[in-house]
């Protein structure tokens, strides 16, 4: 493994391959050399509004170009990158940007008014710096515009610069508790796995990347470190949409692209799919879930065997299932692979203990703990997580697993009682708090139901408080999907809520969420 780390790698295409394209989005492109230097620009900016080494820059915004020039500055200087979903309500924004304090924030004009809202209690932010182009919304007068800054400091190079020892990302993801927690992601170890990852995608420097997820993933973010890594071009998508993949395959004869399984889903079932050229590609890289083995066939007639996925955690990759153990048509053994998450990644143990610590048997199932590799440092300002997750050097993982006799890991079930609806994970807990603000829920659990399209869909039970003598009517399905919306981000609310006069208790005394699972599954099957 080399010792190089991103800042060097972001000087070193600037050389090699100063005239290449290094980042394209629709009609704009950047070659590496631009890229290099409206890094630096952006960089000296910062230093320019207080931002010191080690101050974190959030970033609140969908894929774009500048998004990777604010990243490049930070990986550049040492300034920590807070990637922050642009999803998320104006109280989850609240409560991330207070945990991380930054010093400056850069975001899209779209997300002004919800920026607005909570401004007042971001006291850490002195610097506001906003993408102003986008069509609905302007740069607020309390905003400085991005490219004047940029214009403002062009030529400009930044006072300090990055090391192979620094926090390169922090990174929030759910818990099992549902409270957002930031991910420390080293600079030293970004770089071990975009070097792995490149490898294990056969990425070149003259390759066209596709990213179509958000890159505030460390998914996303980590298939364009890799083709970084190589100095290969790598192509931006706002967002997803199956009829604008396609087209973008054929048209910019694109050779390696990330999906999500929902993703290749909703691919393989688009009109166009059949008569479309997906000859470029040589790699399509899925994670966040097993895929069904139909989907995957009908994947495999259109992309032919280059199928890749990835098992692991914004804390750490854990395994992978490469494209030669991808068989469809194989024997029965090599299909039941298909719905495992393949074996562990090089460099990475796994182990499955009970709930004492202990190794369970060759083929029981326990908790997947794991360690090696690219792993992530800690929770940011939380301690007391870091020392749950991270226990004896063995990253505890919340999921459930089993090895078969072959060494091939299958997720049977998630401890943490995530949810994964279309790619994200929602931790039910967060959900259950949200519905608990409202004055009439006695209790209530969430749990995710089988979804056709998105993987799971988000359920709600709930018991409501007695009616006073008033007789008044509790709130309906609607209006508690709605009271959700105001502090959950959209994808996070329930999609059902089902009324109960009591939720089903374990002898514990807490919720028996496997009843309610099977029972909504009889329901639904009937």
């Amino acid at each position: 493994m080399t010792d190089s780390w991103f800042g060097e790698v972001i000087h070193r295409h600037a050389r090699q391959n100063a005239d290449a394209p290094a980042w394209v989005e629709g009609d704009r492109s950047l070659t590496h050399r631009a890229y290099r230097d409206r890094s630096l620009a952006c960089a000296a900016a910062l230093r320019q509004r207080g931002v010191e080494r080690l101050d974190r820059v959030a970033l609140l915004s969908m894929n774009r170009i500048e998004f990777m020039e604010v990243c490049g500055a930070c990986e550049l200087t040492g300034f920590i990158a807070a990637t922050v979903n642009f999803r998320l309500s104006a109280h989850e924004l609240r409560t991330q940007l207070q945990d991380c304090a930054p010093t400056a924030l850069v975001f899209e004009s779209t997300y002004a008014p919800l920026i607005d809202e909570i401004r007042a209690d971001l006291p850490s932010i002195k610097a506001w710096i906003c993408f102003d182009d986008e069509p609905r919304f302007t740069c607020p007068d309390w905003a400085e515009p991005f490219e004047a800054v940029m214009a403002a400091a062009a030529g400009q190079v930044p006072d300090v610069a990055s090391t192979i020892d620094d926090i390169a990302y922090l990174v929030y993801t759910s818990g099992s508790t549902g409270r957002p927690k930031g991910c420390i992601l080293g600079s030293r170890e970004l770089t071990r796995k975009a070097e792995q990852h490149a490898a294990d995608l056969g990425i070149i420097s003259t390759d066209r990347v596709l990213i179509v997820m958000p890159l505030f993933h460390v998914g996303a973010r980590g298939v364009a470190s890799a083709a970084q890594w190589r100095g290969a071009a790598v192509h931006i998508h706002r967002g997803f949409d199956a009829g604008a993949f396609i087209a973008a395959v054929q048209q910019q004869r694109i050779t390696v692209a990330h999906l999500a399984p929902t993703m290749v889903q909703m691919v393989v079932e688009h009109p166009s799919a059949a008569t479309a050229d997906f000859s470029s590609l040589k790699a399509v890289f899925y994670s966040a879930a097993a895929m069904p083995s139909e989907v995957l066939r009908k994947a495999f007639a259109l992309f032919g065997p280059i199928l890749i996925q990835a098992y692991g955690q914004t804390e750490g990759i854990v395994s992978m299932l490469p494209a030669h153990q991808h068989q469809p048509d194989g024997t029965e053994r090599e299909r039941a692979r298909l719905l495992s998450v393949g074996q562990p990644y090089p460099g990475v143990e796994v182990r499955l203990i009970d709930d004492d610590g202990n190794d369970v048997t060759a083929t029981g199932a326990g908790e997947i703990t794991y360690r090696g590799g690219a792993m992530f440092r800690g929770y940011w300002n939380d301690s007391v997580s870091t020392f749950a997750a991270y226990r004896d050097g063995w990253i505890r993982s919340g999921d459930i697993g089993r090895f078969d006799d072959a060494g091939f890991l299958f997720i049977v079930d998630r401890k943490k009682d995530m949810i994964i609806t279309g790619g994200e994970n929602v931790a039910s807990r967060e959900v259950e708090e949200a519905l608990l603000r409202h004055d009439s829920i006695a209790e209530c659990a969430v749990v995710g139901l089988p979804h056709p399209k998105w993987g799971e869909t988000i359920h709600a039970f709930v018991a409501l408080r007695e009616l006073g003598a008033g007789g008044a009517i509790g709130p309906n399905e609607a209006e508690l999907i709605e009271h959700c919306r105001k502090y959950l981000a959209s994808y996070k609310k329930p999609t059902g809520i089902t009324f109960l006069a009591a939720l089903p208790k374990l002898p514990n005394g807490k919720v028996d969420k496997v009843t309610l699972r099977v029972q909504s599954r009889s329901r639904a099957e009937s």
